[in-house]
């Protein structure tokens, strides 16, 4: 039977979600990997992965691109360059992904977070996103957003991430996440 320590969350440390994710990651004895960049402020550091140029370079991926399947401009500046990079490594990391956020009526979920759920769908896996204005999770099959009332962490290598903009419905869903994927610790 695994324990919290034979799982691994893969994430940024951002603020919001990311910094959530590893708080209850840590308290769980679950071990951590926070991707970041030089420059990069993040508020969980622990696990810290410090990416280098040449890696950060490895997933470069174009703005045009992105902002054409997320149906919203992303400007060309360095810095988000970089966040949308950082993601690419999380989401390849993990065996699946669970986002907080909001789902776009176009079917992409809001912000920068909206790449790491679109980056999952191509690399074809299971994605989890909880939706603070729906107040509620759902899951990507066959095309289409389903809802799904209580997802659990199944995969030894996860990815956790989202909204800088953590709300307290967001809070909870992560908290709710962790005490049903492990029971024993929460």
């Amino acid at each position: 039977m695994p324990t919290p320590s034979d799982y691994t969350l893969f994430s940024g440390g951002a603020q919001g979600a990311e910094a959530e994710f590893g708080k209850l990651a840590e308290k769980c004895g679950v071990q951590e990997v926070n991707f970041s960049f030089e420059g990069h402020k993040i508020e969980s550091t622990r696990g810290l992965r410090m990416l280098t140029t040449e890696e950060l370079m490895r997933k470069d991926v174009s703005l045009t691109y992105v902002s054409k399947l997320l149906d919203r401009n992303f400007s060309n500046a360095p810095h988000i360059r970089m966040v949308l990079r950082t993601i690419m490594y999380q989401v390849d990391a993990g065996l699946e992904v669970f986002v907080i956020g909001n789902i776009l009526d176009n079917g992409t979920v809001n912000g920068g977070t909206g790449w790491g759920a679109e980056f999952a769908k191509i690399c074809n896996k299971p994605l989890f996103v909880f939706d603070q204005v729906k107040n509620g999770w759902f899951t990507w099959q066959e095309g289409q957003w389903t809802p799904v009332a209580a997802p659990v962490i199944t995969k030894a290598h996860f990815t956790g991430t989202g909204t800088r903009f953590l709300e307290d419905n967001g809070r909870q869903a992560i908290a709710e996440l962790f005490a049903r994927s492990f029971r024993a610790t929460a």
